[in-house]
This record gives C-alpha cells, structure tokens and sequence, in this order.
C-alpha cells in the first residue's frame, strides 16, 4: 500500500509536528507505527513515555540533543539512530537553527493517539498547510 504524506493529516504542537503514515487505527492489521517528526528549531518536547511501546528513531536531517532514561543527554545527528525501551522516559531537543527531520516507530502501534491528550495538540486535516507562529 502507497501512502502519500499529503494524503494524511498533520499533527502539530508548540513544538513541531508530526504526520503518521502507519498506525493501527489508519491501516488495517498494521502492528506497528510509522512517521515523520519535525522539531522546530531551537524547540523540544517534554519529557514523557510510552509505557506499553518501544520507540525508535531515526535522524534524517538536522541535529539535536537526546536523553534516554537517566543517562546523560547525547548529541544526534543525520544518519543516527536511537532506541527507546517501553517505559523509559525520554526527551529531544533541537539545537540548532534548521528543523530536525526523524522518521518515528512505535512497536506495538498505537501509542501515537496519547498525543492527541496534548494541551497545544492540533490536527490539520489531509492536504492542510499549518501556519507556522514563532514561539
């Protein structure tokens, strides 16, 4: 099955955003999760988990620093990869001034819908172009 990004909806937060091409609840008898991140310059996420699904990901462009579990923050950049336990509690943030491109995995699927508990969650629908504001 093809899956084109401008055929699904766009997640966006203060942070970034987000476009799942593969989710459980999107494609039937999917197992797992698979997207696109964008971390805005200079932005983060919070520190959170996935208490039910590892995560992995992968740096296609930019470069930021990575805290896994209570190990001290590391530097990522294009071409690496980091893996996540289930339960393990972790954290990105870009440093520099380009945006930081990841492709995300979620195994088992799933978890991608706690984001929608977010309190700057957005959902722009299919074909949708988000207005960017600057924090």
């Amino acid at each position: 099955m093809l899956i084109n990004p401008d055929a699904v909806p766009t997640m966006t937060f203060g942070w970034g955003s987000i476009k799942w091409f593969v989710t459980p609840s999107a494609i039937a008898g999917a197992g797992s999760t698979l997207g696109e991140v964008i971390v805005n310059p200079g932005m983060g996420h919070a520190r959170h988990n996935h208490p039910d699904a590892e995560e992995v990901l992968y740096v296609i462009s930019g470069e930021a620093r990575q805290m896994v579990g209570d190990g001290e923050e590391f530097p990522i950049r294009e071409g690496d990869a980091v893996h996540i336990p289930a339960g393990v509690y972790h954290s990105t943030f870009n440093t520099t001034w380009r945006p930081l491109r990841l492709i995300v995995t979620y195994t088992p699927g799933g978890e991608e819908k706690a984001l929608e508990a977010a309190p700057d969650f957005h959902l722009h629908q299919a074909g949708d172009i988000p207005a960017w504001r600057p924090a």
